[in-house]
């Protein structure tokens, strides 16, 4: 568990985690096999089976399929937790092709970061989305259903934690562990994947994140008709350990009492689409009012277009990206070391979310970055 802080490993873990802790270091893990299945249960596995793969077409139908169990069942904390993060991957995607980001990437650099926002997006959720269908049938049934799990390929440790959560309800210490599982699950099948480090993270990862500041994650809200943001940013998106700390402050953030229900009535009243005039259109506009070729002109002063100046393009999600069948998950299980436990401490995250000038002046820098890029180009290759 190099990723875990000595200072995390070396604290004292509560009753609670104990008995988690008791659970995964077990010797034996139970497995089930998809041929000794009874009918009911083989019934099951081919209806949650052909669910996650109707759902798992793009973004948007990702996105939606959060939200909608989310409204069956609130108690899954992570279902909406996980519908606000998925927006702001569809964002990160269309932005690809709006006013900005399309002015400093070539249509390689494009297609690249967008495989690679995609990949992650498509594996999270054909982990999650199983684990989500199985509660539900659980409560449905009145009966624990989460050995069959291993049929999905989730890893043993939330087989582990879905247990106590099916008798203890605790909902941070579940959230905590999908976070946790969502992260590590990525680690190895997407930020260590060896294409993806030569073609986005060891590149466009600095290039538009370290250099940008577009690492920003952003909840909207409704506060008395107006709609305000709060969020965060992370730095180092390669590290896992900060990603994880980063979910659990989304999170805390997201569920605070002062935001929560502004952000989910907001999230109720503007369907998702991928362009982010869902959230501001005085900014945005999915229908492009530029025109055609010719040199940049700055648009944004205090995050308002200037008089008489076009809005920022931001495309909806079906009309920037087709989308692309994906090769079957790596295989695998990332949990290795009960330490990983530490993660599901309740911290005290003291946050008040506040990110709209420093989304404000990401978006005025990446203006300076097109106007600098543009001033070195010669003057025949900007027609």
């Amino acid at each position: 568990m190099g990723f875990l802080t000595k200072k995390l490993a070396s604290q004292p873990i509560t009753p609670e985690l104990a008995a988690i802790k008791k659970e995964l270091t077990k010797k034996s893990r139970p497995t089930i096999h998809e041929n000794k299945l009874n009918a009911v249960e083989h019934e099951l596995f081919e209806y949650i089976h052909r669910e996650t793969k109707k759902r798992n077409v793009n973004n948007v139908t990702r996105t939606n399929a959060y939200l909608e169990f989310y409204m069956r069942f609130p108690e899954i904390h992570w279902a909406f937790l996980g519908h606000m993060v998925s927006r702001n991957g569809g964002w990160n995607m269309t932005d690809l092709k709006g006013s900005l980001l399309s002015r400093l990437l070539s249509e390689e650099e494009k297609e690249d970061f967008f495989t690679f926002l995609e990949r992650g997006n498509w594996l999270i959720f054909q982990d999650i989305y199983p684990q989500l269908l199985l509660y539900e049938e659980s409560v449905k049934r009145n009966t624990n259903l989460f050995y069959l799990l291993p049929l999905f390929h989730v890893s043993f440790f939330m087989r582990v934690v879905w247990d106590y959560f099916y008798q203890i309800k605790d909902r941070y210490l579940l959230t905590a562990a999908l976070i946790v599982n969502e992260q590590s699950y990525l680690e190895k099948r997407v930020i260590q994947n060896p294409y993806y480090q030569s073609t986005v993270l060891e590149t466009l990862e600095y290039k538009l994140h370290e250099l940008l500041d577009l690492n920003q994650i952003i909840f909207p809200s409704i506060d008395e008709k107006e709609i305000r943001i709060i969020g965060q940013t992370i730095h180092q998106f390669a590290s896992l350990h900060n990603r994880i700390l980063l979910g659990k402050r989304l999170y805390q953030l997201l569920f605070d009492k002062e935001n929560y229900l502004s952000i989910y009535k907001w999230a109720i009243q503007h369907p998702h689409t991928g362009s982010r005039k869902d959230f501001w259109p005085h900014l945005f506009n999915d229908l492009d009012e530029s025109v055609p070729g010719g040199s940049y002109q700055r648009r944004i002063k205090s995050c308002c277009i200037k008089p008489n100046a076009p809005k920022l393009y931001s495309p909806i999600l079906k009309f920037a990206w087709n989308n692309i069948e994906q090769k079957e998950a790596e295989k695998g299980d990332w949990y290795l070391n009960w330490k990983v436990v530490h993660y599901l401490k309740m911290d005290m995250f003291k946050g008040n979310g506040a990110i709209y000038h420093e989304y404000c002046k990401t978006l005025e820098k990446i203006e300076f970055s097109i106007l600098a890029k543009e001033a070195l180009l010669p003057k025949k290759s900007q027609n």
